[in-house]
């Protein structure tokens, strides 16, 4: 007899989400987490789109902002300012957040242990090996993030990025707490900077790059100097963390084993953040996992990768094509964009199609209409247009 019907190695709020549902349901469930205490440190922006409330719980003191729009800069400072009528994402307390989520998953049963490192895993026979300790499960979930130790034994090491994040104060009411600030350049692409306000005098400022963490604290600090409002801010803390790349071929079932969250790249390719897919996810993953062990046929498993690929399928790929289309732009091609942008008026269509979850419709709108051809640099049309040809 196993020891669980399913072990969820990685308490983060996907896994631990996922861990709630199967509890919920009855299942015997189990969380291994290598951390002494869940969510920290910080290794994430914290900001989250609208749909949050539709995929999972977000009691209100979690909310430490919300935000209603967002300025985008080009490298001249050409300035496209996005907004809507109510809020449109939320800046949380994300390690408060993600041990609410542990705290939920526990008091529906299931039994989490801290400060459990997983060394290996058997995904043909359910076996999880610690240190000192071995437990078994019908079902094996890796929620562990971009270095799953489960996601090794089916999937060759995952490409990523880095990011890098301070705390900042200004000691005054600098920040219209309404809007982030996002700032791109060739340097960083296809990441960019953000400014994302916890308060009028409070803010993360981070970027996420193919640079190693030198290159993005260089970038970071000369962005502090070189911006005159900035000058003055005090740093509070400083964050590093690394984001996987979204990877469409990625398996993430496989014998007795799947993969959520980070561990299964399921990230947006234009920003890195990928809670509300997780959530998501994690809901479709419990029911396959439930039918599975209910069934005692490991193979309905594949059920959960089949319901992820064609929900989230078309619109990962319209985002990866946006990704592919900024790392081809200098900082001469992102200028002559931002100011054809604000000259063709498109600033209104971006804030009438524009969803920071779900990308595609703003897209599939902007190339049926010809705007995106209309804004490009000519040097680079052909090259991009190649790209956007299956829109």
């Amino acid at each position: 007899m196993k020891d669980y019907d399913v072990m969820v190695v990685g308490a983060g709020p996907v896994g631990s989400t996922f861990a709630r549902y199967m509890a919920e349901r009855g299942f015997k469930v189990g969380i291994l987490e290598k951390k002494k205490e869940i969510g920290v440190p910080l290794q994430c922006a914290g900001l989250v789109g609208k749909k949050i409330k539709d995929v999972n719980f977000l009691p209100e003191k979690f909310i430490l902002n919300q935000v209603y729009g967002a300025h985008l800069h080009s490298p001249s400072g050409t300035t496209v300012s996005v907004s809507k009528g109510e809020p449109e994402a939320y800046v949380l307390d994300r390690v408060a957040y993600d041990q609410f989520l542990a705290k939920l998953a526990v008091q529906e049963g299931a039994e989490l242990r801290l400060n459990h490192k997983v060394e290996h895993v058997n995904i043909e026979t359910g076996e999880v090996y610690l240190k000192n300790a071995k437990f078994s499960a019908e079902v094996v979930v890796g929620a562990g993030g971009y270095s799953s130790v489960v996601s090794k034994e089916f999937n060759p090491e995952p490409k990523t990025v880095k990011a890098a994040q301070y705390l900042v104060d200004m000691g005054e009411d600098t920040f219209n707490a309404d809007y982030v600030n996002l700032y791109v350049n060739s340097e960083i692409s296809p990441g960019f900077l953000w400014v994302i306000p916890l308060s009028e005098s409070t803010a993360r400022i981070g970027l996420f790059s193919n640079l190693d963490y030198s290159k993005l604290n260089q970038f970071l600090n000369g962005f502090l100097n070189n911006h005159e409002e900035f000058k003055k801010a005090t740093i509070l803390k400083k964050y590093h963390g690394i984001i996987p790349v979204y990877d469409p071929k990625k398996e993430i079932v496989k014998d007795r084993a799947i993969l959520i969250g980070d561990a299964a790249s399921q990230v947006k390719p234009t920003t890195g953040g990928g809670l509300n897919i997780g959530f998501a996810c994690a809901k479709m993953a419990s029911k396959a996992v439930s039918r599975a062990i209910e069934t005692g046929n490991p193979q309905l498993l594949r059920e959960y990768q089949t319901e992820y690929r064609k929900r989230f399928k078309d619109e990962l790929k319209i985002q990866l094509e946006v990704q592919k289309s900024f790392e081809l732009l200098n900082n001469d091609d992102l200028d002559f964009l931002f100011t054809k942008l604000k000259k063709e008026g498109t600033e209104n269509v971006i804030s009438q199609y524009g969803d920071m979850d779900s990308q595609s419709l703003l897209v599939k709108h902007l190339v049926k209409s010809g705007l995106i051809f209309s804004v490009l640099p000519k040097v680079i049309f052909r090259r991009i247009s190649n790209l956007w040809s299956s829109f």
